[in-house]
C-alpha cells in the first residue's frame, strides 16, 4: 500500500464495512507507522481489497477509529487492524493472499502471532485460517463492546 492508495482504500472499507467507519487520518497513520504491514489486493487492473496491520500487544487492540501515536515498545503481535475485499474479489484467492503477506510481515517483525477483532459474524471463516478466540479479560471485553455483538478478538500462532 502507498499513501496514493489511501483514498481508495477508505472507499472500499467504506462499503465492506459501513458499519465501523474510520477516518482517513486512521488508515494514514497506521501506513505511516507501519507500511510493511499494509498491503492492498489487486487483479484486473483494480484495487480489490486491502490488509492494514501493525504491531500491537496481546489483548490490547487500539479503539475503533482512534490513532494511536507510536507503535508500543513491547508489541509482541501483529494486530490485523483491517481487511476489506469487494465483491469482484471472490474466487480469486486474494483473501489468502492477503493473509500469507500478514503472516510474513509478522516474522519480518519478529512476531509470532497475528491478532485480530473479528466482526460481521467472521467468526467461522477465521477459525477456518487457523485463529482462535482469545480469552478476554474485563479491559478487552469492553473494546470489544463497541465492535459489536458478535465481536471477538482472535490470535493466530505462527
Amino acid at each position: 500500500m502507498t499513501p496514493a492508495d489511501v483514498c481508495e482504500v477508505d472507499r472500499i472499507g467504506q462499503i465492506v464495512h459501513p458499519a465501523y467507519p474510520e477516518d482517513v487520518a486512521v488508515l494514514k497513520e497506521r501506513l505511516r507507522l507501519f507500511p510493511t504491514g499494509c498491503f492492498v489486493a489487486d487483479a484486473r487492473g483494480e484495487l480489490l481489497g486491502y490488509a492494514i496491520s501493525h504491531p500491537s500487544v496481546m489483548g490490547k487492540p487500539a479503539a475503533l477509529n482512534s490513532l494511536i501515536g507510536a507503535l508500543p515498545a513491547d508489541a509482541d503481535c501483529l494486530f490485523l487492524h483491517d481487511i476489506a475485499l469487494t465483491e469482484a474479489s471472490r474466487g480469486l484467492g486474494l483473501g489468502r493472499s492477503l493473509l500469507d503477506r500478514l503472516k510474513k510481515a509478522a516474522r519480518d517483525a519478529g512476531h509470532a502471532r497475528i491478532a485480530l477483532v473479528s466482526v460481521n459474524n467472521s467468526l467461522g471463516y477465521w477459525q477456518a485460517q487457523g485463529l482462535r478466540v482469545f480469552e478476554a479479560d474485563a479491559a478487552l471485553t469492553a473494546k470489544l463492546a463497541s465492535y459489536g455483538e458478535d465481536a471477538a478478538y482472535m490470535v493466530l500462532d505462527l
